[in-house]
């Protein structure tokens, strides 16, 4: 795969939800990466809080400006959500709003190294919470240099209105910007009008649809056991075959080379958290 986005108009319609979900579920090695300019909640929601230090895109920024050491630097940062295998790895949000600051510069840099770690030893996909458009200073050059961007909505009216507007200001910015078309899709969480009428009024086709499931949403966001049969984690699971053939189909339409030589990246050991699914 590649980098994968995932964001969303405005309120909570689950991104980091769905983002943690799919991590946790999916079979390839990847890297989940909070960009959301208001924050990250994984490391005092699902993971309690239980690090020994402060660690994220926001300490990665800091040293990125004070030294241009993202890709040393960038795996001393890391989770480990399923340790110690290293195949399901958080890069924790900003905690501290006075990070945000040296973060938001620095998209563009973070953006060129999450597409970079998909050549890397091993190679790496990168999940992206990019969290709310309705923000200051939103991650457009993550949005921008994702292979898929999956726009998250809810299926009521409310939500939806909100949502064209969304999906008319991303693909008015990716015009803009060269980006491939076929890049952005829609995810509906939970209830309310059918994939097909939704796909109809925001001319955007609905890649899959996660379901209401507030039991396991709860663990997701406070903490606890993920249990992999509950119905949100086998849709999130399920995820992973649309995004991968939309990704197939993108790179043979515009006619994508083969992979360019790995380079090397080198992960070492981080203290992990591990997450039961």
């Amino acid at each position: 795969m590649a980098v994968i986005a995932l964001v969303s108009a405005k309120g909570s319609p689950g991104v980091t939800t769905a983002a943690l979900a799919a991590a946790l579920s999916w079979h390839r090695r990847l890297v989940l990466a909070e960009c959301d300019p208001a924050g990250g909640s994984i490391l005092a929601g699902y993971l309690g809080g239980a690090l020994d230090g402060p660690r994220g895109i926001g300490e990665l920024a800091v040293g990125e400006l004070r030294d241009g050491n993202l890709e040393s630097a960038f795996w001393s940062q890391l989770v480990d959500l399923d340790a110690p295998k290293r195949e399901r790895l958080l890069l924790p949000g900003v905690v501290d709003p006075a990070q945000a600051g040296s973060v938001s510069p620095l998209w563009q840099r973070f953006a060129d190294f999450f597409t970079s770690l998909e050549q890397g030893v091993p190679p790496y996909d990168v999940l992206v919470d990019c969290g709310r458009l309705q923000v200051g200073g939103p991650p457009w050059p993550v949005l921008r240099a994702a292979a898929v961007v999956l726009l998250v909505t809810r299926g009521h009216l409310p939500d939806l209105s909100a949502t064209r507007s969304a999906v008319r200001a991303i693909e008015r910015d990716f015009t803009e910007h060269r980006v491939p078309p076929g890049t952005l899709r829609l995810l509906v969480v939970g209830d309310g009008h059918g994939t097909s009428e939704i796909s109809k009024a925001l001319r955007l086709p609905v890649i899959a649809r996660l379901p209401h499931d507030p039991r396991t949403a709860a663990v997701l966001s406070l903490g606890g056991t993920v249990r992999s049969g509950r119905s949100l984690m086998r849709a999130a699971g399920a995820l992973e075959v649309p995004v991968g053939a939309l990704l197939d189909r993108r790179r043979a339409r515009l006619a994508w080379p083969g992979a360019a030589p790995p380079r090397a990246v080198t992960a070492p050991s981080a203290p992990g958290v591990s997450g039961a699914v």
